[in-house]
């Protein structure tokens, strides 16, 4: 008798146990193992809605950035050039701008910068002998007492060189240390070789 009663108290007991056993795994998960689940699913859900930018479109934005590079490095060498440019423009200018061939003239002949078509008077003459400025005055020819000696100790004072200068009107005379002269028509120096003078500086 009681056996039995020790074997049914241990089949209640197994099937209460086994009820429980049944029941929790028929629950399911937990609660927290839900809320773990569910947040996983949003985050993937998350990333999918908010897709990467596309490769075209990053590919656009490298091609634009290469082209705007080119634009500034072609603007920059096209001023470099430019300036170049205006550089060699102005020292041809220049070049223009020096007497060929070299003329001396009266005063009544305009000064300037001599060609062959416009024969000024040179007003930025240089003596490769002596190495002075050629000083010139207007209305005035050279006495015949001028010399070199008188020119190697006066030059370039040109108020102690007035001394052996005449008035002599549409006359201009020409002196460095070392030479003097005086003339009155256009003449090119290339036809008075005894003068080593040449232009020597770019006219304004």
């Amino acid at each position: 008798m009681e056996d039995d009663d020790l074997d049914e108290l241990l089949d209640e007991i197994e099937r209460t146990f086994c009820k429980n056993v049944s029941v929790s795994a028929a629950s399911g998960p937990s609660n927290e193992t839900l809320n773990r689940g569910k947040d996983s699913t949003v985050r993937k859900k998350d990333s999918l809605s908010k897709p990467k930018q596309p490769v075209g479109k990053v590919l656009e934005d490298i091609d634009a950035l290469l082209e705007e590079l080119l634009e500034e490095d072609s603007q920059q060498l096209k001023t470099e050039s430019e300036g170049g440019s205006e550089e060699k423009t102005r020292s041809c200018q220049a070049a223009q701008r020096k007497c060929c061939p070299v003329f001396v003239g009266g005063s009544s002949v305009v000064s300037g910068v001599g060609t062959v078509t416009s024969k000024r008077s040179c007003d930025q003459l240089r003596c490769t002998s002596c190495d002075f400025r050629v000083l010139m005055f207007d209305d005035c020819e050279w006495d015949s007492s001028c010399d070199y000696l008188f020119l190697r100790n006066n030059t370039p004072d040109g108020h102690k060189l007035r001394a052996r200068l005449n008035r002599r009107r549409g006359v201009r005379a020409y002196a460095c240390q070392c030479s003097w002269f005086s003339v009155l028509e256009p003449t090119d120096l290339r036809e008075l070789p005894q003068l080593m003078w040449v232009c020597s500086k770019h006219h304004d």
